[in-house]
């Protein structure tokens, strides 16, 4: 089904594929048409993008310009609010503000509806595009009218990929686009290219979901694909509508890829067209000689449909093995449960057994991953004339934006799902992240959205509540709630599929998104809510720093939905201090107090008064580090706190998941890796130190202090091993690691966060 090369491989012709190791094979195939891998790696198609839009004039060190941006309500209005801060006046690129995170306005009175009007005053101040609540999910919007052929896209949402369509597009936190926003770089070492080698065609009920849950399975855990781009070839891709691509493309972000890109041909043809943009197409494909750094072979007539068990989308089984293997799977999971969850509370699976069978409790086909046309049609193809049943089982359909919405309605599809006793829903993220159809305690749910974290479907540990989700493709979900709940394959069925086709109604965007052509109006006065604040100020890095450690994880994987939640915390989004009060909130409910004490200290300190009338401790470890270090005083030592994890930042690009901590005045992070380079950019933006630490024996605990002496120097002079010291009786040495840093990422940290550095 899914096979991974040991090491790179060459693309001949796009058809056939020789391993690294067998040059002379090779060799003799090509004759005077051999390339070095260096100089067959420059034919991939993402090189040659990546190479359009590098200004730095160096192919290894990338300096990346984009052409458009793209943000939604729980990120523009922190994005902007920076970019104002460090002097914006007009927004350089097309920049597009989606509203489909905070749309049902059911938080905080009027805080969710006072964001959006407040990206409607930026897009007329600032020249960009405004698309109201229920018009598009984000990543919809971008396909439809932002995508072209050989073009970038950076997005502040992680999901955003738009390589079928032939544009490479990267999810990042909010400082990058401010960097855009102010005409700066997006700044790189080259990425190694992954090559996704796809044969054959699906089977009959086999859809884009269970594909991308394959490849996920295979990939993740071994990091295969981490920070690297895969790029989409052989002759497989052709048997795959513009749709289904799209399907597979969006969740690739869960493989911790860095971006994705198809070979291009005359289904995405069609799909500009469609959409009256057919100037947009660009056809694309890999050099005669291509070298990849890796090659995952995708037999796509050998996939099965697929379902990801709680609680990470890399979690994945056949559904024929789960319904063949339930109990033992089941108990797998809830073992898996003791670590995501903590043993705060009691979860179990094995009591959805019903005569030895699965049953579930909630169907949702959603957003950017699930909410496409073909997705729902073939569940309505599956649903027409059937019901779901009058028990726990219900069944809810998000398409992905209002035109889809509107075919959907004129050819019949969603006639079939309502007559079912589905329920048809507008476009809105919500499910996705908690802010919509959250399942009742215990409840499990089957979805085709894109991620299952612990908690991500609304349920709140601090509560007592738990419920949980399953991904699954939209097929295999209409299946199983033609069959009343009970987990079922698509392909267990005999549906006629018919195939409808799409028509694209420009004029509901039209009659309803504002679109200033990229003209500012700097007349326009910006709306502010009660809950929109700025940023506080924030310090530049001192000479030394003291650091307490407030929270220490040792789950293999920490998500950034576990540092900051989401649900219904994201519309606290605009109120940094506010929405702080929620950080780590579900991991670890002491941190927040911890890091506010530690906060004091540093705050008595700044305003120049002595921190040891504010805390006993400080006075005594201080006292410890002059011994060995007597120059120090409250002049030159910080004090910030610190938290442990062993590999954070799986998930969201949400930059609030480092900006929290900094505003509770954290200084640092100490990981034995990052999960993704999006968290690891966030921190260094909020003026964070990145510090790695790779042994897995710890040699300081939670509650102790961290002494790091000249670190402002060591910054500077780019050193990657500091020096540090546990403070306790005695100060024992250990030695952090700060890992490769641009220029301009440590004259950030230096200055504090990306707003002081532009400021200055």
């Amino acid at each position: 089904m899914i096979k991974l090369s040991n090491g790179g491989a060459y693309l001949i012709n796009g058809t056939e594929v020789i391993e690294e190791g067998n040059e002379e094979l090779l060799k003799s195939k090509l004759g005077d048409k051999y390339l070095s891998k260096e100089e067959a790696g420059k034919n991939t198609i993402a090189y040659g993008i990546l190479k359009e839009h590098n200004t730095s004039g160096s192919m290894d060190k990338l300096q990346i310009k984009f052409d458009k941006l793209t943000s939604h309500d729980i990120t523009f209005v922190g994005i902007i609010q920076t970019a104002r801060a460090s002097g914006l006046e007009k927004f350089p690129i097309p920049y597009v503000l989606t509203n489909c995170h905070n749309s049902l306005c059911a938080v905080g009175g009027t805080i969710n509806e006072d964001d959006h009007m407040f990206g409607l005053t930026c897009a007329k101040k600032y020249g960009g595009m405004y698309v109201p609540p229920h018009q598009a999910v984000i990543h919809q919007f971008a396909r439809e009218m932002l995508a072209g052929g050989g073009k970038m896209i950076l997005g502040s949402d992680s999901h955003t990929r738009y390589g079928a369509l032939g544009t490479m597009a990267m999810g990042e936190g909010g400082p990058e686009l401010v960097k855009q926003l102010l005409s700066q770089t997006y700044d790189i070492n080259r990425p190694e290219v992954i090559g996704i080698y796809m044969t054959g065609e699906p089977a009959k009920g086999v859809g884009p979901q269970d594909v991308a849950l394959a490849i996920i399975g295979e990939v993740f855990d071994k990091g295969y694909v981490k920070n690297k781009v895969m790029e989409f070839v052989g002759p497989g891709v052709s048997s795959l509508s513009a749709d289904f691509r799209i399907g597979v493309d969006v969740m690739t972000t869960e493989t911790t890829c860095l971006s994705s890109i198809w070979r291009t041909d005359e289904e995405i043809k069609e799909f500009y067209d469609i959409h009256g943009r057919v100037e947009e197409y660009k056809e694309l494909n890999p050099g005669e000689v291509t070298y990849y750094d890796g090659m995952v072979y995708v037999d796509l007539s050998k996939i099965k449909p697929m379902i990801a068990m709680p609680f990470h989308p890399s979690n994945t089984y056949t559904i024929d093995e789960v319904n063949a293997n339930l109990e033992d799977i089941l108990r797998d999971v809830e073992k898996k449960a003791l670590v995501s969850l903590d043993g705060q509370v009691d979860y179990k699976l094995t009591n959805k057994i019903r005569n030895g069978k699965l049953y579930v409790d909630q169907g949702i086909i959603a957003g950017c991953a699930g909410g496409g046309f073909e997705n729902i049609c073939a569940a309505a193809d599956i649903l027409e004339g059937k019901s779901i049943g009058a028990d726990e089982f219900t069944l809810s359909v998000y398409p992905a934006s209002m035109p889809v919405y509107m075919e959907l309605i004129k050819n019949g599809a969603a006639a079939s799902i309502m007559g079912a006793g589905g329920v048809m829903k507008t476009a809105f993220c919500g499910p996705c992240f908690g802010a919509g159809d959250t399942p009742s305690n215990n409840a499990f749910s089957i979805r085709h959205s894109t991620r299952n974290f612990p908690n991500r479907e609304g349920s709140k540990l601090q509560n007592g509540q738990i419920s949980s989700v399953a991904l699954m493709d939209a097929r295999s979900i209409a299946a199983t709630a033609a069959n009343k709940g009970y987990l079922t394959s698509a392909t267990d069925l005999d549906t006629e599929y018919k195939g409808r086709k799409y028509h694209f109604d420009s004029s509901i965007y039209e009659n309803r998104v504002f679109d200033s052509k990229g003209v500012a109006d700097p007349e326009t006065e910006i709306q502010f809510g009660p809950n929109i604040k700025d940023w506080p100020e924030m310090v530049a890095l001192t000479d030394n720093l003291l650091l307490k450690v407030v929270s220490e994880i040792h789950d293999p994987v920490t998500t950034t939905d576990e540092l900051i939640p989401s649900g219904e915390t994201s519309s606290y989004r605009s109120n940094p201090l506010g929405l702080a009060e929620f950080a780590l909130s579900r991991k670890d409910p002491e941190y927040v107090g911890k890091a506010k004490e530690v906060q004091k200290v540093e705050k008595a300190r700044e305003a120049g008064t002595c921190p040891c009338d504010y805390s006993d401790e400080y006075k005594v470890i201080m006292e410890t580090i002059k011994a060995q270090f007597p120059d120090i005083n409250k002049d030159n030592v910080g004090v910030g706190s610190t938290i442990y994890a062993v590999k954070p930042g799986d998930g969201s690009a949400r930059e609030q998941a480092a900006s929290c901590q900094k505003v509770l005045g954290g200084w640092a992070n100490i990981a034995q890796e990052y999960a993704t380079k999006r968290y690891r950019s966030n921190l260094i933006n909020w003026g964070m130190l990145p510090f790695i630490y790779e042994e897995e024996e710890l040699p300081f605990k939670k509650d102790e202090y961290i002494f790091v002496p000249n670190i402002a120097e060591a910054v500077k002079n780019k050193a990657t091993e500091i020096p540090a010291y546990v403070v306790g009786d005695e100060m024992k040495p250990f030695t952090l690691k700060l890992g490769e840093m641009t220029d301009d990422e440590r004259d950030i940290i230096l200055k504090g966060c990306l707003i002081n550095y532009n400021r200055v």
